[in-house]
């Protein structure tokens, strides 16, 4: 049996640096080049961007079970969150074809969906393989983000909030084992992966 190492704030602020690191370097001509008003974003700031992913159920949710299924790794579980957050970044720094463009709504609500699928199923893929489809899933989570963000304050908040759902997503995971407990994350899979049905199901209608 895999020995659950204890995840302790410690750990979280671990994550959270191995995963920030490069983000920022990634950010930082954004930082230079952006100013408020430069773009299409409506809300500007650090605050405007650590806030947004809250109001948006599809991004909260899929941030939070990127979290919880990385903790079923055996080992290098900060290894997908830190994909998920670079390649977020990437999305929103990228200028997607309008044709593309209208795919990043039902492909944000499909990865909720199979976020939640995955959780429910209790998957254990190689870090590899979960981290390619995190990175996936994250380039569309940021070209969705990006329409409404305006500046590089505002996407260094975003990634901050990133991180701190991830985290509280391995947090509850890494409980749910140590607790023996696995209809929990079960069942938090079973409701994710509903509300990414739904979520679909609404933004065809």
């Amino acid at each position: 049996m895999t020995r659950l190492l204890p995840f302790t704030a410690c750990t979280v602020r671990h994550v959270a640096v191995r995963a920030l690191l490069p983000a920022l370097l990634l950010l930082a001509p954004a930082l230079a080049a952006a100013h408020a008003g430069a773009d299409g974003g409506v809300h500007h700031g650090f605050m405007a961007g650590l806030m947004h992913p809250f109001t948006g159920i599809d991004h909260l949710l899929a941030m939070l079970a990127v979290g919880m299924w990385a903790s079923q790794a055996p080992r290098r579980i900060w290894v997908a969150p830190l994909a998920f957050v670079n390649l977020m970044l990437v999305g929103a720094l990228l200028q997607l074809p309008s044709g593309l463009s209208a795919l990043v709504e039902p492909l944000v609500a499909v990865s909720v969906l199979v976020l939640g699928g995955l959780l429910l199923r209790r998957a254990r893929w190689p870090v590899l393989a979960m981290s390619l489809l995190a990175a996936s899933f994250a380039l569309f989570h940021g070209a969705a983000h990006a329409v409404e963000l305006a500046g590089g304050a505002a996407l260094a908040g975003m990634l901050c909030a990133t991180l701190l759902l991830q985290a509280t997503g391995l947090a509850i995971g890494r409980w749910t084992q140590a607790q023996q407990r696995p209809w929990a994350l079960q069942a938090t899979g079973g409701a994710v992966a509903s509300v990414g049905a739904l979520l679909l199901v609404a933004g065809w209608i």
